[in-house]
């Protein structure tokens, strides 16, 4: 493992103009509050280095070392719809790029380290509960398999911070990424209309995450294809999962297909498409059913960026990448009942099933992720236990009987709906419960907790039985919000 931390700064290197050199902010007292000990062994990191005062200085931004070349990252984006011609790291910085054992290269990226030329009057800053927030929800998602960023760690500023709730402790959080390109910094280039540029981004993205299309003939729709791809599959899986982002932005769309920004994210509890929790989403427009709609949307946003990249003529290049976005949708709808097949472990997707089943949940109050876990009992012809879900049970008895009659055995069917079905989300009210702890009461105690059971979601831990339980039906309606 590295005793010290180098880097490799391919982004500041390769892509002079999309971003502006900049340091982290001095900060009075970092403190590690917490350390993905787990992640920095597969990125090859010494946990015993991180937590050295030169390791924390890292962290936190406080100071760098010298083989960094931290960045803030230029970007534009479409934000509800809105088009913003100029964006970037307002509040976070790129380090540089580690090179794994794998030799993967991955970017370590501090949010909250302090205010930017891209700032648009924002103060820079982050504070521990959204960060432990970003911590908490990545970690889950990693251990249900979604592509993600991942937390390497979150530390304290020492001194505070105003937010709607109060003041509260400043915090960074040091988060990991295959990068973070995104269809907002393609955006940046095509608003310009710098198409020099634009194609020096384009060869950079291809490198680093579609190597094989490097040199070949149509390689600007070919990676148009493969993001919509990506995203389409990485889609289907929140909403297996019941997990709504809440801000999905085209400058929080990857070009990797990893989940990115958790700020006012949730997992739904009670199923219902019209969930959002954010607080800044007034009109439902990233609710859970319409995140497949809005992937989509945000995907035509980048392919009109790439259009003079795609055919030098642009009712060419309009007809070629209108056929790979209308073509995601059939790529997500495969994805969708790959996702629930296997769910339910069936041997094949049954779309009639399946469709059945999302509107047998409607209007029922019936608990999204429950749900599945019940249905081994079913297997063992205990019903009611999957009936005492719903607040109508009409008609789930027939549905369950059609179900059971695609299952060729049910003892594995069993096993693998529990292999596949998490036991533990973060449930939002424990969520809450657990930040407001840390942020108000310098108390992890419930964060920790909290976090060993969604890292390993499938498996019951003795006495833990209430991570597992629904929310209580008198639990107060969770909002979220960004953290700026």
């Amino acid at each position: 493992m590295q005793a010290r931390f180098e880097f490799d700064n391919s982004y500041a290197q390769d892509l002079q103009g999309l971003y502006v050199p900049w340091q982290g902010q001095n900060w009075p007292d970092p403190q590690i509050v917490i350390l993905n000990e787990t992640l920095a062994a597969e990125l090859g990191l010494d946990p015993a280095a991180l937590k050295s005062a030169e390791g924390v200085a890292m962290l936190s931004g406080h100071a760098l070392p010298e083989s960094a070349r931290p960045l803030a990252q230029a970007y534009a984006g479409h934000q509800f719809g809105g088009f913003s011609p100029q964006l970037g790291d307002g509040r976070a910085i790129l380090v540089g790029e580690i090179l794994d054992p794998q030799g993967a290269r991955r970017d370590l990226h501090l949010k909250g380290s302090g205010r930017t030329p891209f700032a648009r009057g924002g103060d820079g800053r982050a504070v521990l509960g959204p960060v432990l927030r970003e911590y908490l929800i990545s970690e889950a998602m990693a251990a249900l398999g979604v592509p993600t960023t991942r937390a390497l760690a979150a530390c304290t500023t020492g001194d505070r911070v105003l937010r709607q709730n109060g003041l509260e402790p400043g915090a960074v959080l040091a988060r990991i990424a295959a990068s973070h390109l995104r269809v907002g910094t393609f955006q940046f280039f095509a608003a310009r209309g710098e198409a020099d540029k634009l194609r020096l981004l384009l060869d950079y993205a291809l490198a680093r995450h579609d190597p094989d299309l490097v040199g070949t003939r149509d390689a600007a729709l070919a990676f148009l294809d493969r993001v919509a791809r990506r995203q389409a599959e990485l889609v289907a899986q929140w909403m297996g999962i019941g997990f709504v982002h809440g801000v999905m932005n085209t400058d929080n769309t990857t070009i990797s297909g990893e989940t990115i920004d958790y700020g006012p994210c949730a997992f739904m509890d009670r199923y219902d498409p019209a969930t959002v929790f954010s607080s800044i989403d007034q009109t439902g427009r990233y609710c859970y059913a319409n995140q497949p709609m809005i992937a989509q949307w945000n995907l035509a946003r980048l392919a009109e960026a790439l259009l003079p990249l795609i055919d030098e003529s642009e009712t060419k290049a309009i007809e070629k990448a209108t056929g790979v976005i209308e073509a995601m949708a059939e790529s997500y709808r495969s994805a969708w009942l790959a996702v629930f097949a296997r769910k339910l472990a069936l041997p094949a997707p049954d779309p009639a099933l399946i469709e059945s089943l999302h509107e047998l949940w409607q209007g029922r109050n019936v608990d999204f992720t429950s749900f599945f876990r019940a249905l081994p009992d079913a297997l063992r012809g205990r019903d009611e236990t999957v009936l005492a879900l719903f607040s109508d049970p009409s008609g789930v008895r027939d549905w369950l009987a059609r179900w059971r009659a695609l299952i060729p055995d049910p003892e594995t069917a069993s096993a693998r709906i529990e292999a596949v079905n998490p036991l533990y989300i973060p449930r939002n009210h424990m969520v809450d419960e657990a930040l407001h702890a840390a942020s108000f009461e310098n108390d992890l105690t419930l964060f920790r907790s909290l976090l060993a059971r969604v890292q390993s979601p499938f498996s019951a831990a003795e006495g833990m039985e209430h991570y597992a339980a629904p929310a209580p039906v008198d639990a107060p309606e969770i909002v979220t919000f960004c953290g700026t």
